[in-house]
Order: structure tokens, then sequence, then C-alpha cells
């Protein structure tokens, strides 16, 4: 934080200001909502949107990233939290503080390890395909507090009435608030600040309503008393047991988080011509998640909608969130007496408002047209989280996705290559009309060796080698080549001693540095039954008149 606040003045202190005044007034309703939908009292969300935003302000790499509680890490912590304690008691609570502590403590250690480049092996697909069955469980689980279903009775008139009210009431300022805005007079950047505050303008109303028509009265289910005061001193359970059950969903929430964090935070980044340190993310998010165990909170990561509405309302700098800390913080000492009459069929519909947005059906089609692996593990993501659940549905989507990588690879692309006439350039005999020699095969591998297709080269250098028989030379051009691993070098030795063995010899062209600097460890060179060119026209033309 400290290094971006350099040349600090009045006017990155009032764009700051006015950013933490819009995303406060967006992030109260949204803790609120997200505490219930992780089985824990609002107050918790008030609690885990104060200290974490202090924590990731001075830690944190993104200038605009706004850290708190979000839908899917909220899901994924009722789901986890839902098998050790029931739902509303002290303990269910503790169990969430602790799931905080362990997953923040897991941050810290991959942060420290730098192992942010983890987040590449998570394929978009399967991310996507994640974010969107969450969202759609998300938005399913609310339909009973929307609709105020009950046992014996499909929906509750008045709770209905003032969900599927809040609902339309919310769906019309997203779509329509803004139009209406500037047709008032407003500029662009104020009616898009102030139609994303609607949100809070429907939690008004729907208290209003409540206490016009003693909505308590009628069966509606209101929030009740929310504890006013600081976020309070916590401790997560230190149980052994606890942690080893704890420690898969930590790791995958951790993982979530970090992914939808980075990938929030390196585009809004982006725009602006800044970076964002994954290693140091990691850090940050560790020490939020920490600090959100010892403050009443439970698992946090950096939100999509607040970030995006932190950027665009003109944050500068980290201190917008430390204005956000505050006014979540104001909010908890003064306007918690106002939620009392708060419906929850409000808040669920909040919940469901916001995680539509999640929904990405156009990633079905635009993956089957271009990838039709990619769409496979992207479906069974889908499908698997649907119906077992959001942590089964994420290690399935990663193991699918892992497979698929060591299918694709161990099938790697090897081309023949020709001379472009007249030029010194060799590309794909399929491709290109190009020149070629009866007693050179040249061919050109389109990937890294290593266990997994090493044995693919194998096979086809002897099934070009037995359908040649003027073939004097193989010169593999291994421009594509960025490592060979040890099974990969085995299967060279066996290659170049089998074609020695037929009369024949392996050469290798345009080897990259790192490459030839493991080969020359082994003794594969000194055995190499050809020669080592720096350009493939060199050893095109070297062989020619051998």
């Amino acid at each position: 934080m400290f290094d971006t606040l350099r040349g600090y003045d009045r006017h990155s202190f009032a764009s700051d200001a006015l950013a933490g005044l819009v995303v406060t007034l967006m992030l109260i309703p949204q803790s609120l909502a997200y505490a219930l939908l992780a089985g824990l009292p609002p107050e918790a969300g008030l609690y885990a949107s104060v200290v974490p935003l202090v924590v990731y302000a001075l830690l944190g790499s993104s200038r605009v990233l706004a850290v708190g509680p979000v839908a899917v890490v909220s899901l994924m912590t009722a789901a986890t939290v839902g098998e050790h304690a029931a739902a509303g008691t002290a303990h269910y609570a503790t169990v969430a503080l602790t799931l905080a502590f362990l997953s923040g403590a897991l941050l810290l250690l991959m942060g420290l390890l730098r192992l942010g480049v983890l987040a590449q092996f998570l394929s978009h697909p399967v991310i996507a395909g994640f974010i969107t069955a969450a969202a759609l469980l998300i938005a399913f689980s609310q339909l009973g507090p929307l609709l105020g279903t009950a046992e014996g009775e499909w929906l509750h008139g008045p709770t209905a009435l003032v969900g599927l009210g809040s609902l339309a009431l919310l769906l019309a300022l997203r779509s329509w608030g803004k139009p209406a805005l500037r047709g008032l007079g407003l500029s662009p950047r104020l009616a898009e600040l102030l139609a994303r505050a609607g949100p809070v303008l429907v939690l008004a109303l729907a208290v209003a309503s409540m206490l016009a028509f003693d909505g308590g009265a009628v069966g509606v289910a209101l929030v009740g008393e929310v504890p006013r005061g600081m976020p309070p001193f916590t401790l997560p359970l230190f149980d052994p047991a606890l942690l080893a059950d704890l420690f898969l969903p930590a790791l995958l929430i951790s993982v979530v988080g970090f992914v939808e964090s980075v990938s929030v935070g390196q585009t809004l980044a982006a725009k602006r011509r800044q970076r964002v340190d994954p290693d140091r993310e990691l850090l940050a998010l560790g020490g939020s998640n920490l600090a959100a165990s010892f403050s009443g909170g439970f698992p946090v990561t950096g939100g999509f909608a607040r970030s995006v509405v932190q950027f665009e309302a003109g944050a500068q700098t980290q201190v917008a969130s430390l204005w956000v800390a505050l006014g979540i913080l104001l909010a908890s000492l003064l306007l918690t007496p106002l939620l009392y009459h708060l419906p929850k069929a409000t808040l669920a519909a909040t919940i469901v408002v916001a995680v539509l947005t999640l929904v990405d059906l156009r990633v079905f089609r635009t993956t089957w047209v271009y990838a039709k692996a990619d769409f496979l593990a992207l479906l069974a993501t889908v499908l698997v989280t649907l119906g077992l659940g959001v942590e089964q549905g994420l290690v399935a989507g990663v193991m699918l996705s892992l497979l698929l990588h060591l299918w694709r690879s161990s099938r790697p692309h090897i081309a023949e290559v020709g001379r472009v006439p007249g030029t010194e350039h060799y590309r794909n005999v399929e491709r290109h009309a190009v020149e070629t020699r009866p007693e050179v095969l040249a061919l050109r591998v389109d990937e890294s060796l290593f266990f997994a297709n090493a044995r693919a080269l194998e096979d086809r250098i002897n099934a070009e080698v037995a359908a040649r028989p003027g073939l004097r030379h193989v010169v593999l051009l291994c421009s594509a080549i960025n490592a060979i691993d040890a099974s990969a070098l085995d299967s060279l030795e066996a290659i170049n001693e089998r074609l020695r063995e037929g009369g024949l010899r392996l050469h290798l062209s345009e080897v990259k540095g790192p490459v030839m600097d493991r080969l020359g460890r082994s003794d594969f060179l000194g055995r190499l039954s050809g020669q080592v060119f720096l350009s493939h026209h060199q050893a095109m033309q070297a062989l020619a008149s051998g």
C-alpha cells in the first residue's frame, strides 16, 4: 500500500473517498446476504468486511480489489461447515472461523513458497463451469427464503410478495436505473454510481414496508436483532481432528478465492497499465482470512462486482478499501437497529440478482466450437457440481483438465517439413508446396518432450523408417522443444541406437540453449550418430552435399 501513496494528493483522496462510499452502500446488503448464505448470522457478514479489508489494503498489490464475503465462497463455507455443526449454533460459527483460519494459513504458506503460478493450472472452462454451476445452486437455494416456502405449503403469500417485489425492483434498477438517471440530466458516471447503490434503496423500502404493514405479524421472516458494536475478538478451534477434516475444503476455498481475486485484479489493473503480483496476493488474501478468523468473520476473497464498482467509482489506491472498512464499521455501530425489520426475502433477492451475473452460458457454445476436449471438462464440472456438490465439482474439473492435458501432450504434433522454394524457411509438407529429399527425413516436434509423449516420437520415426527404404538421415527440428526430461532422453538414446543399427544417422537442429545445456550434462551428444546444427537450413545443406 505504502508504495502507492507517493504523490498522494487531494484528487486521489476525494476519488478514494467517493469510491469507498459507493462500495460501502453496495457491500452492506451483500455482506448481510452472504452471511445468511453461509449459514451465519447477518452481523458476521459485516464483521468479515472490516478487518480483512484493512489487512488487504496494507498487503495487497491491487489498487482497486475489494475483499469481503462473496457468493461462491459463502456457498462452499455453508457446505463445509454444515457437515460439522448445525446452522445457527455457536459451534457452527466457530467452525466457520476455523475454516477461515485454515484457509488463511494455506494461502500464506503458498505465498511464502511463491506458488502464485498454481493459478495457471485451473483452466478457464473449468473455472467458468464451476462458477456457473455454483451460481445456479445458490440461486435455487434462495427460492425458499424468497417465496417463504415451508413444510406443507408451496409458498407464503406475504413473503413471496416481498421477495418477488424486491427481486423485480433490483432487476429494474440494474437494467433501467442508469438510463433513467441519465434522463434526469445526471452525468454517465454519477448515474452509474447511483444505480450501483440501488440495493440499499431496495433494503430501505423493504424495511419501511415491514414497519408500515407489520410484516412480522403476518409471518414474513425478518432478520431480527443484529448486535451493535465493533467486530469481536474470536478464536478458531485448534482441534487436530477438525483441522484435518477441514484441510481439503479449506484448500479448495483458498484456490477458488485466489483465482477469482487474481483474475479480477489483473483485469482491472491492465486497464490502467498496472500489475498485480500473484505471490503477494496470496500473502494478502492469507492475511485477510486470518484476520476474518480472529474478528468474527468467515472466509473472504476479492469480489468481482464490488471490485468493478470500486474501479468504476474512480478508486486510485487501497485507501478506498480503508474507507469501505470505516463505512461498514460505522454501519455496525449505528445502523444495526434499523436492520431488525429487514425481511430475509429481500436479502434472498439480493443474492439471486448478484449471482445471476456469474452465470455464463455463452462459454458452453464458444468452448464447444473451439475445443471439444475443454467442453467436456466444462460440462463435467457443471454436472458434478450440480449433482454432487461444489467441492466434488471443482475436484472433478481440475482432475479432468489435468488428464486432458496429459492426453493432448501424449499426442504431440509432429510435422515433416520441407524447404519453401527459394528461401531458407521450412514448413509442413501437408500445408505448403515445399521441397524435400528422399534420403533425408526432417521432423519438427511442436512440443517439449517428456514421459507422456516420448513414445509417440519413437513410433513416428519407426513408421517413417519402415516406409522409406532409401532413407539415410533423420533430422529433428527442435525449435519448439523447450525441455527434455529423463524419460524422453532415454527415448532419444533408443532412437539413436536403433537408427545406427539400421545404417541411418540421427541429427538435431535449432536446439535451444537451455535444452542443449541439459543434454550436455549427459553422454547423449557423445553417442549421437549424427550432428547438432545451429540452423535447420545448415543441416539440409550439409546432408544434401554429403
